[in-house]
């Protein structure tokens, strides 16, 4: 499949950081020479019992497979091979795979990544479902706290399925069409992240929180919504979100929406929908997006919501957070 041109939407000025090799420690997954030929092989032979550290490096290259992580006691990272470590404009280890829902059983079963270990953290890999459009078809199934940095998430409906535990992605890349950013339990903070839309869709965010103590929350910080680069998408066609379930909890904040998003913002679920208790809110957003007069039941914020009030007040020494990526 050959991915799309991407655009770099960082405005931080950084220094790049090349990681063109395995760090100290790591596995090294190559198409040839390395210890695996494969990312799924390399996961398989670390234990889920052994505490400590785990390192598997993947080396630039197209891998076609669907790579699962199941739960273990170690922290496990995944890096990929980049020239420039501090965006995901450069990655060059892509893992794509072409599965639907329906066929795979699940949404999470149809992941082209599949985490299912807590305090995972993945920098600089392209994750890609290039089933397209007529089913679900997740890219990446993020079932546990974890990490993400510098990494492009492509696929349709459902790219990213954030559904459980605390997760981070920063300065990464998110590109689909309908409910492409949904799940039901997580909580999620988005940070510096390009959002694209594809042709053929209408809604960001599809959040499933169910009920009061359900703690998901997706909040989408200093982010950047647009069209997708070659994707021609009509303007207003977008909705910052829709409720999955009646407790739905979206915040975008300081974030460029271009002229995609409808003035309205928001929409319900096919009509009849019960917004009482549905959380959706803005504050300090730009971009001609930002404009318009949104559904009665969307709020204005008067200020910003801070990390700790969606990820808890310890998440800055977690295993999966890494303050000092760029973002």
């Amino acid at each position: 499949m050959k991915i799309p041109a991407l655009l770099l939407g960082s405005t931080s000025l950084v220094l790049a950081a090349s990681r063109t090799s395995p760090p100290e420690g790591c596995l090294h997954v190559a198409k040839s020479g390395g210890d695996y030929t494969t990312v799924q092989s390399a996961i398989d032979s670390l234990s889920t019992t052994s505490a400590g550290n785990q390192c598997v490096f993947v080396d630039q290259g197209t891998y076609n497979e669907q790579v699962y992580i199941p739960s273990r006691a170690a922290q496990l990272t995944v890096y990929g091979y980049t020239t420039d470590s501090s965006s995901y404009a450069d990655n060059k280890a892509i893992i794509t795979n072409s599965l639907d829902a329906g066929s795979a059983g699940s949404n999470d079963a149809s992941g082209t990544l599949r985490v299912h270990a807590a305090n995972v953290k993945v920098y600089n890999v392209n994750v890609v479902n290039s089933y397209g459009k007529g089913s679900q078809a997740i890219a990446l199934s993020a079932q546990a706290d974890g990490g993400y940095y510098g990494c492009q998430f492509y696929g349709f409906q459902d790219t990213l399925l954030a559904n459980t535990g605390k997760q981070y992605y920063s300065g990464s890349l998110i590109t689909g069409a309908t409910d492409f950013i949904f799940g039901q339990r997580a909580q999620a903070w988005f940070e510096g992240c390009d959002i694209r839309v594809r042709n053929g869709g209408y809604y960001i965010t599809a959040n499933g929180r169910d009920a009061s103590d359900n703690p998901s929350y997706y909040l989408f910080n200093r982010c950047d919504v647009a069209a997708a680069a070659g994707e021609s998408v009509t303007g207003g066609s977008y909705y910052l979100g829709r409720p999955w379930r009646t407790y739905s909890r979206v915040v975008f904040q300081n974030t460029s929406l271009s002229s995609v998003i409808n003035g309205a913002g928001w929409h319900d679920w096919n009509g009849g929908t019960d917004v009482s208790n549905i959380f959706y809110a803005e504050y300090a957003n730009s971009g001609s997006g930002a404009s318009g007069t949104r559904v009665s039941w969307a709020k204005s914020l008067s200020a910003s919501v801070s990390e700790t009030e969606v990820l808890g007040s310890g998440y800055t020494s977690a295993a999966w957070y890494d303050a000092s990526y760029p973002n």
